[in-house]
């Protein structure tokens, strides 16, 4: 993900001079490249998160277009403050970029853990939290975040994801992607567990149960028509993410959910749990620590549609 990004904001700096990258000297030789051909648009803060905020902030409300990059949890918790009264009450253009979100730097401690990155971002106003699902949405909502009016906050994984889509997807931030079609369950997936999901469909599948993918990249604003014809489709909807489900995808859903009462479909929020992980292991440790593998989660949506199977036949027999 961090190679598409790299390589589309380079794109884009060649047809607007007003585009301007600022990192939290991490990335460097990723963005050799960007230096080499604009080197008077290219800032490197250093270990200054907060200060790099403030300094997109006031680019933007000069008139340029600037792009901060780091770590996701040094781009967000570290510098809320400054995304709150800098960026948002100025509705300042300036777009976030927090690489390795969830998990993806599990084996450097929870310190670099982003699994509260959504929650915190989505509660601000005039903030835009984009997930992409792979590579190629990077690609799309780079270039939609960029000509975004406000502040765009970009959740990306590391490296090493793979394409999910068979071909380029037009997207629109905003709108869902469905990504395989199905009848029996919704797999509703947000950020780098999107092939994740898709594996864990295809297990589902093998079972006899149906399984459409949604790749719901906006977590902010949430598609409520999509939701709507979803909810109404569906017995049961499945979020996905790799992120806290406590203010994340799951708990945004659960929220929209019960404002508008629509308590027939039951909903399942599989996230990573409301703990610190403090055993030392890599992403995918870490992913499994949490029930994030495509087993766990097959696991977890057949007991508990069979579960509400069992509760019908009951009330049937009853």
């Amino acid at each position: 993900m961090r190679n598409a990004f790299a390589e589309t904001v380079t794109q884009l700096a060649e047809d607007d001079t007003r585009l301007v990258l600022l990192t939290g000297d991490i990335g460097n030789h990723l963005f050799d490249t960007f230096q080499d051909r604009y080197p008077n648009r290219f800032v490197n803060c250093g270990v200054a998160e907060a200060n790099m905020i403030g300094v997109a902030g006031g680019l933007a409300l000069a008139g340029m277009k600037p792009l901060t990059y780091t770590i996701a949890s040094f781009s967000t918790t570290r510098c809320l403050e400054q995304i709150r009264v800098d960026l948002c009450y100025h509705r300042a253009s300036v777009v976030i970029v927090g690489v390795g979100a969830g998990l993806a730097y599990a084996a450097n401690g929870a310190t670099h853990h982003a699994c509260e990155d959504i929650a915190l971002l989505k509660a601000l106003p005039e903030m835009t939290v984009v997930c992409p699902g792979d590579p190629w949405e990077v690609q799309e909502l780079v270039r939609a975040a960029v000509a975004h009016d406000g502040p765009v906050y970009i959740r990306l994984g590391k490296k090493g994801e793979p394409v999910v889509h068979t071909d380029q997807p037009k997207m629109t931030i905003g709108k869902s992607l469905i990504v395989k079609p199905g009848r029996d369950v919704c797999l509703i997936s947000t950020g780098n567990v999107l092939p994740v999901a898709m594996e864990a469909a295809a297990l589902l599948q093998r079972r006899n149960v149906s399984t459409q993918v949604v790749s719901m990249h906006t977590v902010k604003p949430l598609e409520q028509e999509f939701l709507r014809e979803t909810f109404s489709k569906f017995p049961t909807v499945v979020t996905v993410e790799e992120h806290s489900c406590k203010g994340g995808l799951g708990g945004s859903i659960a929220e929209w959910q019960v404002e508008r009462q629509l308590l027939g479909t039951q909903l399942i929020c599989i996230g990573t749990d409301d703990v610190f992980l403090h055993e030392a292991g890599g992403h995918e440790f870490a992913r499994d620590y949490f029930g994030l593998t495509p087993h766990k989660i097959m696991n977890v949506v057949l007991s508990r549609t069979c579960k509400k199977q069992n509760a019908k036949q009951l009330e049937l027999v009853r």
